[in-house]
């Protein structure tokens, strides 16, 4: 699935099943709620921090839950998130061309 086809889907699955997007301030807050929970299972998994009884190790569900959100406020307030992440790639490619390369702490 593209970055299009998901904005569609995700179009068309609030406007069959959810009614109405929620409000962008709703939304930012939906978002943040998500990436907790998606630093939760990090923190858990490979932090110090271990699961509690009945917590499970879902980072696939919580990447793809901060996704949905985020793929809701672009659809909502208009943004191509394939354009964007193609300006964010050519951005990224032109100012850190050879940084990353010329990084003895990554070496």
């Amino acid at each position: 699935m593209t970055l299009k086809e998901a904005q569609q889907s995700v179009d068309e699955w609030i406007k069959t099943y959810g009614i109405r997007y929620f409000n962008e301030l709703t939304n930012m807050a939906c978002l943040t709620e998500e990436v907790g929970e998606l630093a939760r299972v990090i923190a858990r998994k490979y932090g110090e921090q271990s699961f509690k009884t009945g917590e499970k190790a879902n980072l696939g569900e919580e990447m793809a839950d901060v996704l949905w959100v985020l793929i809701c406020l672009a659809n909502q307030t208009g943004v191509d998130l394939t354009t964007e992440l193609q300006k964010s790639f050519d951005k990224k490619t032109l100012r850190d061309h050879d940084r990353h390369l010329n990084n003895n702490k990554l070496k």
